[in-house]
């Protein structure tokens, strides 16, 4: 009787870990080239979504309004790919830069993607 309770607290366990939608990236972080000042970069993070669920992103959130995103609206559905757009405008801003961006989507574990970049003052 044990035995039997075992397997199904164990099954029971297997589904709760993998019920609902999740980002697989390619890559969540990238580092620019040293970058003028006044330029605007851009980079597409690519992932897909490995879990069993559609994935809804939702919004996000950044510190300037010098990052912002372009992402889908409609739901990926699982095992498809997708992209979300990243472009930071460096008017305004000198030195190193680093800047985080945190997605707001159905999935479970917090999400953040990110970007590094010197950026050389204008003269």
């Amino acid at each position: 009787m044990r035995l039997f309770f075992a397997i199904i607290i164990a099954l029971s366990s297997a589904f709760i870990l993998t019920n609902g939608a999740e980002f697989s990236f390619l890559e969540t972080s990238v580092k620019f080239p040293d970058t003028k000042e006044g330029e605007v970069l851009k980079h597409t993070f690519t992932f897909r979504n490995t879990g069993d669920e559609p994935l809804l992103i939702t919004g996000y959130k950044v510190a300037c309004s010098c990052t912002q995103i372009e992402y889908p609206e409609a739901p990926i559905a699982p095992g498809k790919k997708a992209q979300i757009k990243m472009i930071f405008n460096t008017k305004g801003k000198y030195g190193f830069q680093k800047r985080k961006i945190e997605l707001e989507s159905n999935v479970k574990k917090k999400t953040l993607l990110s970007f590094k970049v010197f950026v050389i003052p204008s003269e």
